[in-house]
């Protein structure tokens, strides 16, 4: 078959597909139900079969309606086969019957906005206020441990504990440097 023929006959076979599908837009959906296929997965399976016809419409060979048809049936076979291949191997996880409720998401979201903006005034604050805060207040260091660590007088670890506490409060009052 020439190069011509065989690009006519692949016209000819989509447009016998198109036809079919304009047709009967439900038929393959009743298929993949036919075939074991979820109800609720029945218009996926549908989809993909038709995606796979399409693909594959040069390999028909003859584009008649009952070639076309036993064709696509064998295409939603496989679909349905390959789906159910898919749910055996990652099974579905139950659902919890608490489902969160609006004032809870809300909740959580104001709570993250306010950690990223205590987070940003945090990373904001000078390293020579910022370490002794972290050791004391995160590590649980005396100030005295502190000091140690830093190589600084335990006095000055407090005096910069509390200007970092300052700095951050004045963040907070002003929203957390969230505009």
């Amino acid at each position: 078959m020439g190069a011509q023929a065989r690009s006519e006959s692949i016209g000819d076979a989509r447009a016998l597909l198109t036809e079919m599908i304009t047709d009967e837009p439900d038929r393959l959906r009743r298929r993949s139900i036919s075939l074991g296929v979820p109800v609720d997965d029945a218009d996926d399976a549908a989809q993909m079969a038709l995606l796979r016809a399409w693909r594959s419409v040069a390999h028909l060979e003859t584009p008649e309606p009952g070639r076309v048809c036993s064709w696509l049936d064998a295409i939603a076979r496989n679909v349905a086969i390959d789906l159910s291949r898919q749910r055996a191997r990652r099974p579905q996880a139950e659902l919890d019957d608490e489902m969160p409720d609006a004032v809870n998401v809300a909740g959580a979201a104001e709570i993250r906005v306010i950690l990223d903006g205590a987070l940003a005034a945090l990373h904001d604050l000078p390293d020579s206020l910022r370490e002794p805060l972290l050791l004391t207040a995160v590590d649980g260091l005396s100030a005295g441990e502190a000091a140690e660590r830093l190589g600084i007088d335990p006095a000055a670890v407090r005096q910069r504990v509390a200007r970092a506490r300052k700095a951050l409060g004045a963040c907070r009052q002003s929203g957390m440097g969230v505009d």
